[in-house]
């Protein structure tokens, strides 16, 4: 079902860029989707690039802000382009079904957004290649990645962020506990909540809070897809990404940098377009409280190091990739 979605909702998407004939059989692909993001994009090209990522695939959901002619320039890039309704392709999911379907299968995929930054173990030394590469030696088909947002410290709106600039020079501050997990019955994956949004976003409501919980890195299949944005996945075996017997399986994290000055003006928007999940409830939440108070900072805030700090902390493992 999934599948016959994708396939009648790529009437829907308009090529701008099709770069797509230089893909070679074992390049790593990366998806996303991206509306008014030009900030944002020159860093997430060069970060993805010196990472290892051979070509991008983009949707682009109607950018007014020159975005979508920058992605176009790039000769790593393809885009399409559409005007329908990011909620109704079930937030964006269908339209990169069926591009995973279409030019994805049996390459090594990374679905991000623009503000999520993928960390491994030993990515400060290591391509995302060499994980797929010990990935595909020990038979593993999917990568979980714990999304963690990072705020500054003080309010979100003090510190201009600019183009081409590390977002973490900015946002590296981070919740090192007031997480929870549950197993999902229907799809057999863990559903995780917690840190600055569910602290200062949710606090009398945690259950709402926007589910953490990804699986970003998959050795792609024409036969896969994506059930709810990277939260889970179909074939449900490929959401058995940890280990319900007390053992470690090797796991990453998705720095989450939405929190910069330029949040504030897109709340607003995104309020406006009432395109997001339960009738905006999140960006409703977002929009209330950073303007009585736009901090998520607090005495128990941790500044991000490495990704061994983040191991020690307990929320990414190495498990048995040495």
């Amino acid at each position: 079902m999934r599948l016959v979605r994708a396939i009648r909702k790529r009437r829907e998407l308009r090529s701008i860029a099709d770069r797509t004939g230089k893909i070679k059989p074992n390049d790593l692909l990366l998806f996303s989707t991206q509306r008014n993001e030009q900030v944002r994009l020159p860093y997430f090209l060069e970060y993805y690039r010196n990472k290892g990522v051979n070509h991008f695939l983009f949707v682009d959901n109607d950018s007014n802000d020159g975005s979508l002619e920058y992605l176009a320039e790039q000769p790593d890039v393809s885009v399409w382009h559409t005007r329908h309704s990011y909620k109704k392709s079930k937030y964006g999911v269908d339209w990169l079904n069926w591009l995973q379907l279409r030019y994805a299968h049996d390459h090594w995929c990374l679905v991000v957004d623009p503000d999520e930054f993928f960390i491994y173990p030993f990515c400060d030394t290591r391509p995302i290649t060499a994980l797929t590469d010990w990935l595909d030696a020990s038979s593993i088909k999917s990568f979980s990645a714990m999304l963690l947002d990072m705020y500054p410290r003080g309010p979100i709106t003090e510190q201009p962020y600019h183009a081409g600039q590390d977002p973490l020079d900015i946002a590296c501050w981070f919740d090192a506990g007031n997480y929870t997990m549950t197993k999902n019955a229907a799809y057999g994956n863990l559903w995780i909540q917690g840190g600055p949004r569910s602290r200062v976003f949710f606090p009398d409501n945690p259950e709402l809070a926007p589910a953490l919980n990804k699986v970003p890195l998959v050795k792609w299949n024409r036969r896969y897809a994506y059930a709810s944005s990277t939260h889970m996945l179909l074939p449900r075996g490929l959401n058995q990404v940890f280990d319900e017997w007390g053992g470690e399986k090797a796991s990453g994290l998705l720095l989450h940098t939405k929190f910069l000055d330029t949040f504030t003006v897109k709340a607003d928007e995104e309020l406006e377009r009432k395109q997001h999940y339960a009738a905006s409830v999140e960006y409703l939440a977002y929009a209330q409280r950073l303007r009585d108070n736009p901090e998520l900072w607090c005495k128990w805030s941790e500044k991000y190091i490495n990704w061994r700090q983040l191991e020690i902390l307990g929320l990414m493992s190495k498990g048995n990739w040495a």
